[in-house]
C-alpha cells in the first residue's frame, strides 16, 4: 500500500508538472498567433519526438525528454548585416560577354561565437518564406513581444497563485500558523532546550516537572490572565512567563466554560549539551500553544506571494553556490544541505514520500502537493523572468530595450535605430543555457544519490 501511494504522488507531481509545462507554451504560442506571428512548432519535452500532428502550419507534439518545451515562432532573429564583399568576379558567357557577377564573402569575425551567430541566422532564414514577411517575430512591436515572451512565466506565476489562493482561503498556510492563547501540550519535565521533543523519564517527571505540570494545567485549557494581567496573545503569554524569572505566578484559565485559577512557580531551564549560556532571569513554563495555518483570501495570497519573490530573488543569486554544494555532497565532501535546491526529480520524491507517509492525513497529504506543485511553478516563473538569453526574460529584456532606445531617438529627433538583434547575444546565451543544463544535471544526479528527504 505504501508503494502504491508513493507511486501515486510522484505520478500526480509529475503530471501536473507537466501540465504546468504545456500552459507555459501555450502562453507564449496563444499570443503570437493572436498577433499575426507564424508559430511552426509546440512541443512538450526535448529529444526525439514521440508524437506528433500537424494542424494547420503548427506541429503539436511530445518529445521523449519531459525537461521542458518550447514554441517556434517564425523570425525571432533579424537576418543581421550584410558580409563584407571578399570579391567580386564577372561572370562570363560563351562568347566573352559578361552576364552577371560572382561575389565571394568573408565574415567580419572568423571567431567561434560570430560562426556560431551565422549558422545560428541561417538555420533561421532557412525557413523563413517570401510570404512571412510581415509576420516575423523580430518585427513586432517592442510591447507585442514583452507579452508574447512573458506569457509563458506569466501562466506558471498565475497557476502558483490561484492553488495559493485555494489552499490559504480553505485550509489555511501551513508556513505561517495563527498560533492561540489555548494550550495544547504541557511538557510533563524541564528539558534543556536541545531536547525539546524527547519524552520524559518517571524519574525526570518525579524529580523536575515543570511548573505548567505541577500546577496542572492541561490541553484545552485557553490562559484569561497572567498574574492579573489580561491576556490577548500568545506572544504576551511569553514575554510576562519569561519576566518572571523563578517568581511566583497566578495564572486564570478558562476550562469547559469556567475560569480556573492556578498557583506556580515558573523556573529557568537547563543548558544543552553544548553548553549554552542561560539567562537566569529568563523563566520557564512548560506549555505548548495551539496552533493553526492561518487562512486568508486574495489579498493575503498576494502579500504572502511578496515574501516568496523576495526569497526566491535571494535563492537566484545564490543558486550557482549551492548546486556547487550539491556537487560536493554527490562526491561526499561534504552533506546535503536538506533546505537547497531540488530538480523535478527531487520534487517527485518529495512527493511520492509525502504521499506514503502515514503520520500525515489526508487532507494534510493533499496540500503538501498542491503546495509543492505550487512552489514549482513559482520558482519556473521567476527563473524565466531573469533578463538573461535563452530564458524568456531576455527576449523581455531585448524588447525594453529596443523600446528605450527607439523612444529616446524620438524624442530628440534621431533616425529611428530599429531593431534591437538578439542574435548578437547568442554567445551569453550558449553560456548561460550551458550553465543551466550543468546545473540540472547536477541536482538531478544528486537527488538520485544524495536525496533530500521528507522531514519526519
Amino acid at each position: 500500500m505504501t508503494a502504491l501511494l508513493y507511486l501515486l504522488g510522484v505520478v500526480v507531481f509529475a503530471a501536473a508538472i507537466l501540465a504546468s509545462i504545456g500552459l507555459h507554451e501555450l502562453g507564449h504560442l496563444i499570443p503570437a498567433k493572436r498577433f499575426g506571428g507564424k508559430v511552426t512548432q509546440y512541443f512538450i519535452g526535448f529529444g526525439p519526438t514521440v508524437w506528433s500532428r500537424q494542424v494547420g502550419e503548427t506541429e503539436y507534439g511530445v518529445k521523449a525528454i519531459p525537461l521542458g518545451g518550447y514554441v517556434k515562432i517564425v523570425g525571432m532573429l533579424p537576418p543581421g548585416a550584410v558580409a563584407l564583399a571578399d570579391e567580386v568576379t564577372e561572370e562570363l558567357d560563351a562568347d566573352g560577354r559578361v552576364i552577371g557577377q560572382v561575389v565571394r564573402v568573408r565574415k567580419s569575425n572568423t571567431g567561434m561565437f560570430t560562426q556560431l551567430v551565422s549558422d545560428a541566422r541561417a538555420a533561421e532564414w532557412e525557413t523563413i518564406r517570401p510570404e512571412d514577411a510581415d509576420r516575423l517575430f523580430y518585427k513586432f512591436p517592442w510591447w507585442k513581444k514583452v507579452i508574447v515572451m512573458g506569457g509563458g512565466p506569466t501562466v506558471n506565476i498565475l497557476i502558483a497563485f490561484l492553488i495559493f489562493t485555494g489552499v490559504f482561503a480553505t485550509y489555511g498556510n501551513p508556513g505561517d500558523r495563527a498560533i492561540e492563547t489555548t494550550i495544547a501540550q504541557v511538557n510533563a519535565c524541564v528539558l534543556a532546550p536541545d531536547e525539546s521533543g524527547r519524552v520524559c523519564t518517571e524519574e525526570e517527571v518525579r524529580d523536575q516537572p515543570t511548573p505548567a505540570y505541577s500546577a496542572g494545567l492541561a490541553a484545552g485549557d485557553r490562559i484569561v490572565s497572567f498574574n492579573g494581567t489580561a491576556i490577548t496573545s500568545w506572544e504576551q503569554v511569553q514575554a510576562l512567563v519569561k519576566a518572571n524569572g523563578t517568581d511566583q505566578a497566578e495564572i486564570v484559565v478558562e476550562r469547559d466554560g469556567r475560569e480556573v485559577t492556578v498557583e506556580t512557580q515558573t523556573v529557568v531551564r537547563p543548558p544543552d549539551e553544548a553548553g549554552g549560556k542561560v539567562d537566569e532571569t529568563v523563566g520557564f513554563l512548560g506549555v505548548v500553544p495551539d496552533s493553526h495555518p492561518t487562512t486568508g483570501g486574495v489579498a493575503y495570497t498576494v502579500g504572502q506571494m511578496g515574501h516568496m519573490t523576495v526569497e526566491v530573488v535571494k535563492s537566484l543569486a545564490t543558486l550557482p553556490a549551492k548546486v556547487w554544494g550539491v556537487a560536493k555532497a554527490i562526491v561526499g565532501l561534504e552533506e546535503r544541505d536538506p533546505t537547497g535546491p531540488v530538480s523535478i526529480v527531487g520534487g517527485g520524491r518529495l512527493a511520492g514520500e509525502t504521499a506514503a507517509h502515514e503520520e500525515i492525513p489526508l487532507d494534510g497529504k493533499v496540500v503538501s502537493l498542491f503546495l509543492l506543485i505550487a512552489g514549482f511553478n513559482f520558482f519556473i516563473g521567476m527563473f524565466n523572468f531573469v533578463p538573461l538569453l535563452p530564458l524568456d526574460g531576455g527576449h523581455i529584456a531585448g524588447a525594453l530595450w529596443e523600446a528605450l532606445r527607439r523612444g529616446w531617438a524620438r524624442v530628440r529627433r534621431l533616425p529611428d535605430p530599429g531593431y534591437v538583434d538578439v542574435a548578437k547575444l547568442l554567445p551569453i546565451a550558449y553560456v548561460v543555457g550551458m550553465a543551466v543544463l550543468v546545473m540540472g544535471v547536477v541536482l538531478i544526479v544528486g537527488d538520485l544519490v544524495v536525496p533530500v528527504h521528507l522531514e519526519s
